[in-house]
């Protein structure tokens, strides 16, 4: 559970104030060709869904008015709702907003459900259904580890939570304020969320969408267990060095003896180098600032060494014989 969620939790139950790949990669998604009872419960269900979508709207900041673009993602089942606003709506943007809003929730569904925004979709059949996710979209969803869906062409009907969310946004939350600074306008949608979006009695379910978050959903999404972000992570391809190392930004980082002139996967994420040897971790150091430095495990060199010796033994033994 997110770590503003018991307090939240709490002033609910005592009541709230009701309110209104290498290349580009194809995917099939089961898309939201129609919708029946059923698919919705499936939908609904505490974990599954997460919908995502952006509205504009002119904001007055610092007397000045600016074209403002809120990011809004909505859980399928609880209805808990996470805001945030940024100046453009760029594929960044989207992936920061969901990132944001994994953070927040404590965790990540099992899909994520988007209209067909240039910035995720290259291309949709509206016959065929056939999706084609633009590759970033796709690595960032198998670092996250949740399934993209896109709603079929012109139906973003089947996105209703998220498309309410966001003209609930800016008639809610938006709507006649105005703000001293961008920092203010952010630090306003924060504590609007908090105070208000998720402790109000929502219209559809009946409940504050934070009560049934913390009854139903927290523990039905897969916990984060410190992921770092993905904007932070590189995967990398290297061959290991004669002087058992591989480079990375200029630095060598040691690798295992071994696997002189084997091929490696590196992976450079929240302040550690991984490296990895087919199915194997062979090697993590802590990524340095540095540039032109040797980054070395005493254990792969002792190795080296010993093997030394131990053929320098070899050699020495024969000659005597």
């Amino acid at each position: 559970m997110p770590t503003w969620a018991p307090g939240l939790v709490g002033r609910a139950r005592r009541g709230s104030q009701p309110a209104d790949a290498a290349t580009r990669r194809a995917a099939l998604s089961p898309g939201a060709e129609g919708r029946s009872a059923g698919d919705d419960a499936l939908r609904d269900a505490p974990g599954r869904q997460l919908q995502i979508d952006f509205g504009e709207r002119l904001v007055e900041i610092g007397g000045v008015k600016i074209k403002a673009f809120v990011f809004v993602a909505t859980l399928g089942h609880s209805r808990l709702l996470h805001v945030r606003a940024f100046r453009a709506e760029k594929q960044e943007h989207w992936f920061a907003g969901l990132e944001s809003a994994f953070a927040i929730f404590g965790g990540v569904p099992e899909e994520v459900l988007m209209d067909n925004p240039r910035a995720l979709v290259v291309r949709h059949d509206a016959v065929s259904r056939l999706v084609q996710f633009n590759d970033r979209l796709i690595a960032f969803a198998k670092h996250w580890g949740f399934r993209p869906r896109a709603c079929a062409p012109y139906r973003a009907r089947t996105k209703g939570k998220t498309e309410n969310g966001v003209g609930y946004v800016k008639k809610n939350a938006i709507a006649g304020h105005s703000f001293a600074s961008w920092e203010a306008f952010e630090a306003h949608l924060v504590e609007w969320e908090r105070e208000v979006a998720n402790v109000r009695i929502h219209g559809t379910t009946g409940e504050a969408p934070i009560v049934r978050f913390a009854r139903d959903e927290a523990h039905r999404l897969k916990p984060l267990c410190g992921q770092p972000s993905f904007g932070s992570l590189r995967e990398l391809t290297r061959v290991v060095g004669h002087d058992c190392a591989v480079e990375i930004d200029t630095n060598g980082y040691s690798v295992p003896w071994r696997l002189i002139g084997e091929r490696v996967a590196v992976t450079v994420a929240a302040g550690e180098v991984r490296i990895r040897h087919g199915m194997h971790q062979v090697a993590i150091h802590k990524q340095s600032d540095g540039r032109r430095l040797r980054i070395i495990d005493t254990a792969p060199i002792s190795m080296v060494l010993l093997v030394a010796i131990a053929r320098s033994a070899g050699l020495r033994s024969r000659r005597r014989s």
